[in-house]
């Protein structure tokens, strides 16, 4: 068994030139089995709810100075949502203020495609995750840049070129 616990505190949280905190998130996704056991092309999504409360979203966090942005994003989906998986290329960057305390927000969002899923993690006690398809993901997430974000992962995972790969490599370039 794994002792595993959330960062805290904001010492060594990243801050672009602008002053707005910089937050990294990820797009847990998967692909649904059929009834034989194999992968099929229906999409699911991973949402979670807030922690002071049940509005939906995506597992997101700072950004620290001493990781790179993928391994923050797949900190954050392991202590969040408790998933493991490939993080991929960046779905995009979006700057947004916070309607809870009107501050400077630079959000990185990436695809994570989930490779495991685990039955404890750091903030089981404190959020529910519920897997659901890409338009029910995108009904109920909270924030605006976040549905903005899933809307580029599910036109990637269209696209024709994608289909046809049989694994999706993660990508490292920024």
């Amino acid at each position: 068994m794994v002792c595993m616990v959330s960062r805290t505190g904001r010492e060594l949280q990243r801050y672009n030139n602008l002053g707005c905190r910089q937050v990294v998130g990820c797009i847990p996704y998967r692909y649904k089995k059929g009834s034989d056991g194999n992968k099929t092309n229906e999409l699911e999504i991973l949402v979670i709810s807030s922690q002071k409360g049940q509005a939906m979203m995506f597992p997101k966090g700072g950004w620290e100075l001493d990781e790179s942005v993928e391994e923050a994003a797949s900190r954050e989906s392991l202590e969040e949502a408790g998933v493991r998986g490939n993080v991929e290329c960046k779905l995009g960057k979006w700057t947004f203020i916070s309607k809870r305390c009107g501050k400077c927000y630079e959000g990185h969002m990436f695809p994570l495609l989930v490779q495991e899923q685990l039955e404890l993690w750091p903030e089981k006690n404190v959020r529910h995750r519920i897997w659901m398809s890409a338009a029910e993901a995108r009904e109920v997430c909270k924030h605006l840049w976040m549905k903005e974000a899933l809307d580029v992962l599910v036109e990637r995972l269209k696209s024709p070129q994608q289909q046809k790969k049989e694994d999706v490599l993660p990508c490292f370039l920024i």
